[in-house]
Parts: structure tokens; sequence; C-alpha cells
């Protein structure tokens, strides 16, 4: 009976620690520099109490200004947070040398993501040894649909769990992103047949990848893919990129094991 009790209560939100969590939201999904009016537009505070929390956020760090002292920005304690959190990552750790290996194999860029709500975020990155100009980094937040890592794991539920996790219109970042509900639940369907997800140009134009998911967690959050641009997907090459990445899987799952045993 307590137990019933205490899940009807609900715990009041302490609205300036919302709005703070909130502003820092919006600052790392739109980065750059941004004027009190534009913040205030976007997010509909009073100016005033506004431009008090941007100047609490300043004094501690979380949030800088220009030289002019009117347009905003994240701050350098944001990163030491974020580094943080990939420093003390169990999956992170336990995927690095698999990742190492992974990227050696291949000589392509490969990358370990997690999902968050209906996004993937990139944990760990290994650029190509081939000159490439930067597409991902740490800290990036991708829709998970137009992703092979993203696909991968939504892939490990069944279509009602997905349609819960996915928003009512997904999102169009080039001419071959999925953004029709019903194909996507069909690709999902292909991909736990096949064991291996594919972004076919979906996210970037001109690079295809290749994804799994992880045995981190149950049902999967975890995943790692491989990138290549598609002048370099000679016949045969994708088999070779798949075998490499379930390799780097199994080696990933059997360290995660060996970890829970103890």
């Amino acid at each position: 009976m307590t137990d019933e009790i205490s899940e009807k209560i609900s715990v009041p939100r302490v609205k300036s620690a919302e709005r703070t969590v909130e502003l820092l939201d919006f600052f790392a999904q739109y980065p750059g520099l941004h004027s009190l009016t534009d913040l205030q537009g976007k997010l509909g505070y009073p100016k005033s109490s506004l431009h008090a929390l941007l100047r609490t956020l300043v004094d501690l760090g979380w949030i800088e200004t220009d030289v002019s002292g009117t347009l905003y920005r994240i701050g350098m304690r944001a990163l030491l947070v974020g580094a943080t959190y990939i420093d003390g990552d169990p999956v992170v750790q336990l995927a690095r040398d698999a990742l190492d290996w992974l990227a050696e194999a291949t000589g392509e860029t490969v990358h370990l993501a997690r999902l968050d709500h209906d996004d993937v975020v990139y944990l760990a990155t290994r650029a190509s040894r081939h000159y490439l100009r930067p597409f991902a980094r740490v800290g990036r937040r991708l829709p998970a649909g137009t992703t092979s890592l993203g696909k991968a794991i939504l892939a490990d539920r069944d279509d009602a769990e997905v349609l819960a996790l996915l928003p009512a219109e997904l999102p169009a970042l080039t001419r071959n992103t999925i953004t029709d509900h019903r194909q996507l639940l069909q690709d999902l369907a292909k991909i736990r047949k096949r064991g291996y997800a594919i972004d076919r140009e979906e996210n970037t134009e001109g690079l295809r990848c290749f994804g799994v998911a992880l045995g981190t967690a149950f049902p999967p959050r975890d995943a790692i893919s491989c990138s290549i641009p598609v002048p370099r997907l000679t016949p045969g090459r994708d088999k070779e990129i798949v075998a490499c990445l379930l390799e780097a899987r199994d080696r990933i799952d059997m360290a995660t094991r060996a970890i829970r045993r103890y």
C-alpha cells in the first residue's frame, strides 16, 4: 500500500532548475552565439528572469559571452562535465580496444552511440585513415531513424515500442531519409532478419553506414557502426565491413560478460 501511495505522489518540479536545464539544452542543440532577445523569443521566459539566469550561469562558467557581453553561448564547464561522462562510462571503456581494432581492420570511420529518447548520441569515434572532412563528433545528437546506429538499436524492439519512441513526424536529413513510419518499420523488420542495419545515405549524402546493436543492456541502447563513402564501397566491401562489425560486437559483448561475472 505504501508503494502504491508513493507512486501516486508527484514530486513538484523546481522551476528555476527546470529552466536552467532547458536553457543548457537549447545551447547544446543550437551552437553559436545568441542574444537575450533571441533566447527570450525561443524559450518564452520573462526577459528579466532570463537575464538573471544567464548572468548566474555566466558567473558559474556554464555559459560564456562575447566581448560585448550581449551574446551568449555554452560555457567551458559544460565541456568538462560532458568529458567526465565519457571518461566514466563503462561501455565506452569496454569498447575502446574493439573500436581501435575495428578502425584498423576496416580503415574507415567507426562510431559508438547510445539511444537517448528518439535520438542517438555519439560517445566515441575513430577517424578513417583516409582524409575526410569530419562529419560526426562525440556528443553529436541525431534522429535514431536516420542512422544505422539508431536503426540497429530500434530493431531489437517490437513495432509498438518503436512507434512509442519515435516522434509524430520523422525528420528528413537527406533526400534518402525514411520519413514514413510504416516504411521505417519495414526496414527494421529487414534488419532483424539480416542481423545488421544499413544507412543508405539517409543521414549524410555520399556516405553509407553499417551498424549493429551491442548486448551491453537489454533492450539494447548502444550500437557501433562503420561509415564509408559510396565511391569506396566496391563489390564485396559491404560484406567485409559487416564481418568486422560483428567481430567487434562480439569482442565488446564478451568483455561485458566477463565484467558481469565479477
